[in-house]
């Protein structure tokens, strides 16, 4: 499975917010349409991956991939995985549970929706969350993403003990 086509939006309106204290999260949507969540992440046709903010949403690209079929080979997943780099959640109608720990291991939460949710109404309660607080699973996901975060605490507390202790 390889990408068909990946259509980037370039300096088209300005982006949402980003500073320090509010930076953007990716997320991408299952789509055909890129208006309604309407595929299985691991047959997905295409994905819409947005910037959001609390103030604010931007379309950066549209990733669509080829023919494939529903075989159960998980190297297919490939593509679909290199695509969402950088994303804090994938929605989709559904999602295998190979494809979940995948997911996961890359620090990208997958959200089965119900089918036909319509993206910019997912966007908006996403906006509303980012303002009211974010939930658990997405200040997860965000630390994960920032810079220096290696989204393993194994990891950090090496680098700690390799820093040496003084008193």
């Amino acid at each position: 499975m390889t990408v068909e086509r990946r259509l980037k939006l370039l300096n088209c309106d300005a982006p949402p917010a980003q500073s320090s204290a509010e930076p953007a999260v990716k997320v991408a949507f299952a789509s055909a349409d890129r208006r309604r969540v309407d595929q299985h992440f691991g047959a997905a046709e295409a994905f819409a991956i947005y910037a959001v903010d609390r103030n604010g949403c931007k379309l950066l690209e549209v990733v669509q991939f080829g023919q494939l079929a529903m075989d159960g080979h998980e190297d297919k997943l490939a593509a679909k995985l290199d695509a969402l780099q950088g994303c804090v959640a994938v929605y989709c109608q559904a999602v295998g549970a190979s494809a979940v720990r995948q997911l996961r291991a890359l620090g990208i939460q997958p959200l089965k929706v119900p089918a036909g949710s319509l993206v910019k109404t997912l966007l908006r309660e996403l906006q509303r969350e980012l303002a009211d607080g974010p939930s658990a699973w997405l200040m997860r996901a965000m630390a994960m993403h920032q810079p220096g975060a290696s989204g393993c605490e194994k990891e950090r507390f090496d680098a700690m003990e390799a820093e040496g202790w003084c008193e």
